[in-house]
């Protein structure tokens, strides 16, 4: 039965990190869960949907459209598929959460710059990367100038599926480009290693920015707040190393451990974004449950 009492959503794409979005929508106090749709129908993930009592279709984007009451839709998949399904998402009045690097909407990292495209028909996570480097930087561009950023970014092989290998080029190029976009950096570069330990490693990574008139205690302060913001809803994500400031170089390390949901938790890199898309749908859900009430 459908929860009136929350907003209606539904996420495209039963892969990994479609299955693991599906276990954190399912304890949101705003979300309610209506339909997992991919174009298989025996996979892990939509086989662990329908045990937990999820509505699933293997009829795609099809199925989404047709389900009035969803209004919010994770897309999931790929981003040359989320290139074709924004606009249909669009022309039916489905705001589109993107957890591909697709790109097609404006850049969103929640404890960043969540409250300026609360109207924006279509928004992108970035990437996992992004999510997780993107915060640090621009706490160090909030009080100095950013001239470069480069980030390094290890994650465990093992948690790095066919989606993020087929696209390598884009979450590389997109990570970047968030870097500029909403770290504030003047000229950036995003590197990605996925290292194949076994045991496999937690996400680490390893942020660089070559900065200006900068104060390190003013750094040390701005970096720290911001931790604290993402891990309000990204409780694994931890400072490994505090930032150094060497002349003009400042150095900053963080690891991400994943909450364990479907996902185990050396997979960090995945949960970051499953939890930043939550904090996104969330954060939509309250314009319209608000926006809703004065309708009424």
């Amino acid at each position: 039965m459908n929860d009136k009492s929350k907003i209606g959503v539904a996420i495209i794409g039963a892969g990994n990190i479609g299955t693991d979005l599906t276990f954190k929508v399912q304890r949101s106090p705003l979300l309610d869960m209506r339909l997992l749709a991919d174009i298989t129908a025996d996979s892990e993930g939509m086989r662990r949907a329908q045990e937990s009592g999820v509505q699933t279709s293997a009829d795609g984007l099809d199925t989404v459209l047709a389900l009035e009451d969803v209004k919010i839709v994770f897309d999931a998949t790929s981003a040359s598929v989320h290139a074709a399904n924004a606009p249909i998402l669009k022309e039916h009045g489905k705001t589109a959460i993107d957890l591909t690097p697709a790109a097609v909407g404006p850049y969103v990292v929640p404890c960043v710059n969540m409250t300026e495209h609360l109207s924006a028909p279509n928004v992108n996570l970035t990437t996992c990367s992004g999510q997780s480097t993107i915060p640090i930087v621009a706490a160090v561009s909030r009080v100095c100038r950013v001239r470069y950023a480069e980030v390094i970014v290890t994650t465990s092989s093992m948690s790095s599926g066919t989606g993020t290998r087929r696209n390598i080029d884009e979450v590389t190029t997109t990570t970047a480009d968030g870097l500029r976009k909403i770290g504030g950096a003047h000229e950036s570069k995003a590197i990605l290693i996925l290292n194949p330990a076994d045991p496999p490693i937690t996400m680490r990574n390893t942020i660089y920015a070559e900065v200006e008139d900068a104060v390190r205690d003013e750094i040390v302060a701005s970096v720290k707040d911001m931790v604290s913001a993402l891990q309000t809803y990204v409780p694994g994500y931890r400072m490994t190393v505090e930032p150094r400031l060497d002349d003009d170089l400042v150095v900053c390390m963080t690891e991400v451990e994943g909450a364990g949901d479907y996902l185990p938790r050396h997979a960090g890199n995945l949960d970051i974004s499953t939890a930043a898309a939550v904090a996104v749908a969330e954060r939509f859900a309250e314009a319209l449950i608000s926006s809703e009430s004065v309708s009424a």
